[in-house]
């Protein structure tokens, strides 16, 4: 078709439509979000499109279609698959009919998540092929091809892009958009879908016998590939092996590890030709397990001997850094980085408007003593505010702060988490708060938008990932039916009446619930939405820094009076704040 220069994410999304993709769920997740994001707005392939609920719902549904015929795909982030682990493992004895892919994207160096756990480690705990691309370019071949092998051996396929390669660019060749579409027909067969222990016995064996075979498929597909050019040699994978092809000397032999399970027996030819070997690979020492398992005789170097980091995420200087120390010859030397003098550091922070702001801010108010349990959204800056005191994944600010309450704890809670996080995995903690009688409050932060992620729409935005009007959901219906008696709703740019519900809420016992709804800035700005701006007065201001403690970035000082910056978005909140009224909309008078 064509070369284009393309974001990693992009290129793994047109290989899906290459691919006769028929069905395509997922739950946005940095860095996997823009292969759903693409799909949902191309218009050249007809097919089934949805943002899920979570990510178990996103693999059950793209599982559907897959004993159906259809060739599905489900998207999340590394950490999305533990929401999913519960079908993920038992779809690996069941099978599929049609070609199911699992996008599972992991992000070393943590960039915008609670952890760097390796995606790998479940492809070995479910027995499931596990294809790892070291370019941009590579994830598109491999994800193009992944379909067809799921449906070679009848197995879920796990597809682990990392951070680097969703979110880098680089020229990758197309291929045609097919023009297949296959017709959904679900055959039953109890003995196949239906996982009773009688049922489960025989498939587990069933799965066992495939993986022999699938090894071998692996290395004829040309995804683990060597050449050999020496006594010492480099066993990499993914985004990894990249880095090592750049500073790898000419007499160094080179192995590459693109998918799982690696063939023993093709490894272990590889590796006894060597003295040593080198292992590099981002997170867990996946490869390297396997590499010594195999070695007869080879000294076989990597994390598990110090060689190489286990955490973060590699550079060409770390990969030469780690072959140095390995006594393997590399082309380049790195200097060692350095701060630049005089520039600050600059953390994440609210937007300016955004309405998590003064939340926050009347929260610590109303509750000095309180303690913040919160959750996994934009919303996590709140740290910065000194409202957020636990963050651990989706959905745990309730149940954290329900033990919390529990426990003996006399200070008050306030947890909060934001509307897509409450309705990915919050109610079922809001029911048990309420069942067991837990003295809480809980505040959503209703921004009508999944915003942290790229403002993909859910259930409460009232449009579908491919811009279908649909029924806005109720999260006052939602929490009432939960049982919570006490369901208030504010705009949390009403400062005064804000804090006024906190209040009341403080006064109360057992479980009380505030939505604090208020739209996205930014998607308030994209749709037309315009507030006036706001100015200092500067005879009025006494350089009192109240206004500062309130943390918007559009406000700032020249001297020792405030000024408002072109940032500003309009809230006003500011204006409540300032005890001298220096404060107001622009051209008062």
């Amino acid at each position: 078709m064509a070369v284009r220069y393309l974001l990693g994410n992009e290129g793994i999304a047109h290989a899906c439509l290459e691919a006769n993709i028929d069905f395509a769920s997922g739950y946005p997740g940095t860095p996997s979000s823009e292969v759903i994001d693409v799909l949902r707005v191309q218009g050249e392939r007809p097919f089934t499109v949805e943002w899920s609920t979570n990510e178990k719902v996103a693999f059950e549904n793209a599982l559907g279609a897959a004993w159906c015929g259809l060739r599905a795909l489900c998207t999340m982030k590394h950490v999305g698959l533990n929401v999913a682990a519960d079908p993920l493992m038992t779809s690996a004895y069941t099978g599929v009919t049609g070609g199911f892919v699992i996008l599972s994207a992991d992000d070393p160096f943590a960039h915008s998540s609670q952890n760097e756990q390796d995606t790998r480690r479940y492809a070995h705990f479910a027995r499931l092929p596990c294809l790892d691309p070291a370019s941009v370019q590579e994830a598109h071949d491999m994800m193009r091809d992944a379909f067809a092998l799921s449906e070679e051996f009848s197995l879920p396929v796990i597809f682990r892009p990392t951070t680097r390669i969703c979110h880098s660019k680089g020229d990758v060749d197309l291929g045609e958009i097919g023009t297949e579409h296959r017709t959904a027909a679900f055959h039953r067969n109890p003995k196949q879908y239906v996982v009773i222990p009688a049922h489960t016995r025989v498939l587990h064996k069933i799965l066992n016998e495939k993986q022999p075979a699938l090894k071998e498929r692996l290395v004829e597909l040309g995804y683990n590939r060597h050449t050999i050019r020496g006594k010492t040699a480099v066993v990499a994978s993914g985004a990894a092996a990249a880095y090592v092809r750049e500073v790898l000397g000419a007499d160094v032999s080179l192995a590459v590890i693109g998918a799982y399970p690696i063939d023993d027996e093709w490894l272990r030819a590889f590796v006894d030709r060597h003295e040593k070997v080198l292992v590099i690979e981002e997170l867990d020492p996946v490869v390297e397990e396997v590499v010594r398992q195999v070695a007869t005789k080879t000294e076989v170097l990597g994390k598990m001997t110090g060689t190489v980091p286990f955490e973060g995420e590699f550079t060409p200087a770390t990969v030469a850094a780690a072959m140095r120390e390995a006594g393997i010859a590399s082309t380049m030397a790195f200097p060692a980085a350095a701060p630049v003098p005089g520039v600050p550091p600059r953390p994440p922070i609210l937007c300016a408007g955004c309405m998590h702001r003064p939340t926050f801010y009347a929260m610590r108010k109303v509750f000095r003593d309180g303690i913040f349990p919160s959750d996994i959204g934009c919303y996590t800056l709140g740290l910065q505010l000194g409202a957020v005191d636990t963050t651990i994944c989706m959905g745990a600010s309730i149940t954290v702060g329900s033990g919390i309450a529990r426990s003996g704890e006399e200070r008050p809670v306030i947890s909060t988490i934001g509307d897509s996080t409450f309705l990915h995995t919050g109610i079922p903690g809001l029911l048990n708060a309420v069942y067991n009688g837990a003295d809480m409050v809980v505040v959503i932060l209703d921004n009508r938008i999944t915003a942290m992620t790229g403002h993909q729409p859910n259930p409460n935005t009232g449009m579908t990932a491919t811009g279908v009007e649909s029924i806005p959901i109720s999260l006052e219906a939602i929490c009432r039916s939960c049982g919570v008696s006490w369901v208030e709703t504010v705009d949390p740019y009403d400062l005064p009446v804000l804090l006024d519900t906190l209040r009341r809420a403080k006064e109360r016992k057992g479980v009380r619930v505030i939505i604090a709804k208020q739209p996205c800035v930014i998607t308030a700005r994209r749709s037309g939405i315009r507030r006036k701006a706001y100015e200092v007065d500067p005879e009025r201001c006494t350089g009192c820094g109240a206004c500062r403690s309130f943390g918007c970035p559009a406000i700032a000082f020249a001297g020792k009076n405030a000024t408002i910056t072109e940032l500003c978005a309009g809230c006003g909140v500011c204006a409540d704040i300032c005890p001298s009224g220096a404060i107001g909309r622009e051209g008062r008078q």
